[in-house]
């Protein structure tokens, strides 16, 4: 497998994301040496993974952001023919318990969400995965309003969380931040506190953007550079 070098700038990263904008995911795949899986269903983050090979990410599967040394997070996203996003993004896995003094400003998920590189690709399930074309890349740091509303969704459901509310918390909560179970399958369970303190087992719980969300993020991309 032919592994891709880290870019040491941020020009150099946009530059090369830019560079496979109209390729398919196959073209990707081959021209480092990666085998295609004939579908996602075994291999849900293989797209993720293709395009951090491609692009030089030196993250791996720490808990840091994909292009540490630039401060940036990488995130790769499907969208239908009309660029609109079919699923909710994850972002970070929730704190169930060890969680009192985590603040907003020291939550992973602020971390993760200062600076995104976005890249759109095809996600249509009708369309073979080998034939998926990759969009442009969006280099995107939240508004101050977008922030501020992304704390006050992190803030109550932490909040809720805190006060042992878990299993109450549904992916209606949050405006733009979603929790949701985050496991390959329901057999998977992780310690929580109920409401009266007591440990409890649970689904482990994960950080979403909404889909409403970075449909938003893609259209005022969009908008701009029209």
């Amino acid at each position: 497998m032919k592994i891709q070098s880290i870019p040491h700038k941020q020009s150099e990263l946009m530059q090369r994301a830019t560079s496979i904008a109209g390729y398919s995911l196959g073209e990707i795949a081959k021209s480092i040496g990666l085998t295609i899986p004939p579908n996602l269903k075994k291999q849900k983050g293989w797209v993720g993974k293709l395009i951090e090979l491609y692009l030089g990410a030196n993250a791996g599967s720490k808990a840091e952001r994909d292009f540490s040394h630039l401060g940036i997070e990488l995130k790769t996203i499907p969208v239908n023919q009309s660029g609109i996003p079919l699923e909710t993004t994850f972002v970070s896995v929730a704190p169930l318990t060890d969680n009192h003094g985590i603040t907003w400003e020291s939550s992973h998920v602020k971390y993760k969400l200062n600076k995104v590189l976005w890249i759109p690709v095809e996600g249509d399930r009708a369309t073979p995965l080998a034939i998926r074309r990759i969009g442009l890349p969006i280099l995107w740091q939240p508004s101050k309003q977008e922030e501020l509303q992304l704390k006050q969704d992190w803030q109550e459901l932490m909040d809720m969380i805190v006060l042992g509310q878990i299993e109450k918390i549904t992916a209606r909560h949050g405006e733009y931040l979603q929790i949701r179970p985050k496991a390959a399958n329901g057999k998977v369970l992780t310690e929580a506190f109920n409401e009266n303190a007591e440990l409890i087992m649970t689904r482990p719980r994960g950080f979403y953007l909404k889909k409403q969300f970075t449909a938003q993020i893609l259209a005022n991309y969009i908008s701009n550079t029209k």
